[in-house]
């Protein structure tokens, strides 16, 4: 795009603020202009290490080889958060394409691999890779958006709000089906369809939403100095200029505002738990069951009641694609199988991350570690 090759197209917020640094803002630079997907705490991003490796907190990559795009933002991530933990000069950091981090954390010659969606679900449901550091720790919106050469938008105005019209279309439909929409992209792009329905799906990680929100122009603006001091943005980017909504608004018209102003995932858990015989009603606490051979996923009210749901699937001889369930206390959407299960009582909680589970068990000490079998076992 900044060559002149390409007129618009759709990346994540470091290369969007890369785009729009080295093209410039001004008249014939880019311009930001919608947004697809995006998290509101930063959990499209996360760091996965072999289950073996002994590294359950930020604290173990100490002296580790880490995996990470220089410059994405799953390095962003990466680098924010081992500031935050204070180990920011105690590890190593390979830059690798995701792929190529991915083989290496196999072949175990890095530690730990940081990036973006949807390489932490791919590599936890995929190799069973453990969850770290789930992003949205560090509480910063996260996004994919629109950019287009600004000669393009002033040339071809026509052809840029058919593409917005499309993206609208799509996101509309992707809240519709978002399981059918799912098996597409997985189609299209190799990715299992049950990691795509971990972000795009009902109560996903990612909220696909059009709008420009100021929660993410904030967000940006926060980034811009974090990126000029790794060195990978030539110069700061002006985001109240490099933004606009105009064409977004036209096309999408009167409910723009509204949708703006809104921050919940639009595709939430509803309907009845079969198991439980309860009303799914709290995308908090809400997960799903996507059973072998069905064509939508299973809701299921509350973590326990996913257990039973769960357990009372594999009794009956039935068997699971995927299992969804939020972390109890971040609320990031994750693999069941994969979460770490403490039982408090009669609840039982899932977490993402061991980090989350261990700070929950300081709080309340009691709490007892489960297996995903044993939670299975002790729902009976």
């Amino acid at each position: 795009m900044v060559a002149g090759k390409i007129d618009i197209g759709s990346m994540g917020d470091y290369p969007l603020l890369i785009n729009g640094s080295r093209a410039g803002t001004g008249e014939h630079g880019t311009t930001w202009l919608s947004v697809t997907g995006y998290n509101a705490r930063g959990a499209l991003n996360g760091v996965v290490a072999n289950p073996g490796a002994g590294i359950n907190a930020l604290s173990d990559l100490k002296g580790k080889k880490i995996s990470a795009s220089v410059g994405s933002a799953g390095h962003g991530t990466l680098v924010q958060a081992l500031q935050r933990a204070g180990i920011d000069r105690d590890v190593t950091v390979q830059n690798q394409e995701p792929s190529i981090g991915a083989s290496a954390l196999k072949a175990g010659s890095v530690d730990a691999v940081s990036q973006f969606v949807a390489w932490p679900g791919l590599l936890a449901f995929r190799d069973g890779a453990r969850l770290v550091y789930d992003g949205g720790q560090l509480d910063l919106p996260t996004l994919h958006g629109v950019v287009a050469r600004k000669d393009f938008v002033g040339s071809d105005r026509d052809v840029v709000k058919a593409f917005l019209q499309s993206q609208l279309d799509a996101t509309r439909y992707l809240h519709e089906h978002p399981l059918d929409a799912a098996e597409s992209v997985a189609s299209a792009t190799g990715l299992p369809a049950e990691v795509v329905y971990l972000y795009n799906g009902r109560n996903g990680v990612s909220t696909f939403d059009t709008t420009i929100k100021k929660t993410q122009v904030d967000a940006l603006k926060h980034d811009v100095p974090f990126l000029k001091s790794v060195g990978v943005l030539d110069k700061p980017v002006n985001v109240d200029e490099f933004r606009d909504d105009s064409l977004i608004r036209e096309v999408q018209g009167a409910e723009y505002a509204e949708a703006a102003g809104a921050h919940d995932n639009p595709v939430a858990i509803t309907g009845v738990d079969e198991t439980c015989h309860a009303p799914v009603t709290d995308p908090a606490v809400a997960g799903e069951v996507w059973v072998r051979g069905e064509k939508d996923a299973r809701p299921a009210a509350n973590p326990t009641c996913l257990l039973r749901n769960v357990e009372r699937l594999q009794s009956e001889g039935a068997k699971t694609r995927a299992v969804y369930v939020p972390d109890a206390t971040t609320g990031t959407r994750w693999f069941a199988d994969r979460a770490i299960w403490l039982r408090d009582g009669n609840e039982f909680l899932p977490f993402a991350t061991p980090a989350t589970a261990d700070a929950y068990r300081a709080k309340r000490p009691g709490a007892q570690q489960l297996t995903w079998d044993q939670a299975l076992e002790a729902v009976r």
